[in-house]
C-alpha cells in the first residue's frame, strides 16, 4: 500500500489525485489529522486513516501496510518541524515501511540562508540513518509563494520587495504529477533527487517585466531595504519568526541557493513544466 501524508493539504491532496489516475484506490491510503475533511477519498475506496505529527502512536497505526510512505513536509520551522519529521520516520520503521519518500525542496543544506531548507537537510539525515530506502524529491521553490509575494503588486503595479536572485519557481500540479509517477513506479530515486524545478529561474525584475507581458499593464521593480521590508512585514502583523523567514527567502535567493534549473521533472511528467508566466496568469484569472 502507498500512504500518503498531508493529504488533504495543498501539495498532498493534488498528489493523491494523480496516483489515483495511475493505482487502484485499494492501494493507495491517508494519513491524515481530521479524517472527516478525507471522506471524499474513503468514498472513493481509499484507506482512510487518522494520523498526528504530534502523536507518535496515531502514525504508527496510519502508516500500517506502507510498502512505501510519502512523508509530505510540515508547515512548520526549526526544531518544531524537524522533531515532527522525528516522530513521522520514526513511526514509519515501526510500522514496517519498505520505503519513505519524503517531500524536500532544492537548496536543503546545512548551511542554507532559508530557515526550511536547513530543516530539510536535518530531516533528509533522519531518512538516512533508518537504514531504509528512502528519497527526497527536491522540489522547486514553489511558485506559489512567489504570487503571495506579488499580491499587493497585483493592484499596485509596483513589485517593492528585497534584493532577491533568480529563482526555479514551480507548480504545485506538476510536482504533484512527478511526485504520483514516482510512487507509482515510473521512476526510482535514492535518496535526494535531481532539483525537481520549472524550465527557467527568475528575479522579480524577470517577473516585473512577465507580469506586464501577461496583463498590458506595467510592472516596476522596487528594491525594499531588508530591515524595512522585515519592519513592513511586523507592521502587517507578521510574528517576528514569520518575517524573519520571509527575509530569509531572500537572502538565501541572492546568494544564488534557488538558481538550479534540470530537466529531471520534464521527464517525470512528459512535458515541459508550466511557466511561471503560465502560474501568474491562471491564479490573476481567478
Amino acid at each position: 500500500m502507498i500512504i500518503v501524508t498531508g493529504a488533504t493539504g495543498k501539495l498532498g491532496r493534488r498528489i493523491v489525485e494523480r496516483l489515483l489516475l495511475r493505482v487502484p484506490a485499494d492501494r493507495v491510503g491517508v494519513s491524515v489529522r481530521d479524517p472527516r475533511k478525507a471522506q471524499a477519498l474513503a468514498d472513493r475506496g481509499v484507506r482512510v486513516r487518522q494520523g498526528s505529527f504530534d502523536d507518535p502512536a496515531s502514525l504508527a497505526h496510519s502508516f500500517a501496510d506502507a510498502e512505501q510512505l510519502l512523508l509530505v513536509s510540515l508547515d512548520r520551522t526549526g526544531a518544531e518541524c524537524v522533531d515532527g519529521h522525528r516522530a513521522a520516520i520514526d513511526a514509519a520503521v515501526r510500522a514496517g515501511a519498505g520505503r519513505i519518500l519524503y517531500t524536500s525542496q532544492m537548496g536543503a543544506a546545512h548551511d542554507a540562508h532559508f530557515q526550511a531548507c536547513r530543516d530539510h537537510a536535518e530531516t533528509e539525515d533522519l531518512l538516512r540513518a533508518t537504514g531504509l530506502p528512502w528519497t527526497a524529491l527536491r522540489n522547486g521553490f514553489y511558485a506559489a509563494s512567489a504570487l503571495q509575494f506579488l499580491e499587493a503588486a497585483r493592484h499596485t503595479g509596483d513589485i517593492a520587495l528585497p534584493a532577491d536572485g533568480p529563482v526555479a519557481w514551480t507548480g504545485h500540479d506538476d510536482l504533484a504529477e512527478a511526485t504520483a509517477a514516482i510512487l507509482a513506479g515510473e521512476a526510482r530515486f535514492e535518496g535526494p533527487t535531481p532539483p525537481l524545478t520549472a524550465p527557467a529561474a527568475l528575479d522579480f525584475e524577470a517577473v516585473a517585466e512577465l507580469a506586464s507581458q501577461a496583463t498590458g499593464r506595467p510592472f516596476t521593480r522596487t528594491v525594499v531595504a531588508d530591515e524595512a521590508f522585515r519592519e513592513q512585514a511586523l507592521a502587517h502583523g507578521a510574528p517576528a519568526p514569520i518575517a524573519d523567514l520571509m527575509l530569509s527567502i531572500f537572502v538565501a535567493a541572492r546568494n544564488g541557493e534557488f538558481t538550479a534549473v534540470d530537466p529531471t521533472l520534464a521527464r517525470l511528467i512528459g512535458r515541459e513544466p508550466a511557466s511561471f508566466r503560465s502560474e501568474l496568469e491562471r491564479a490573476w484569472a481567478a
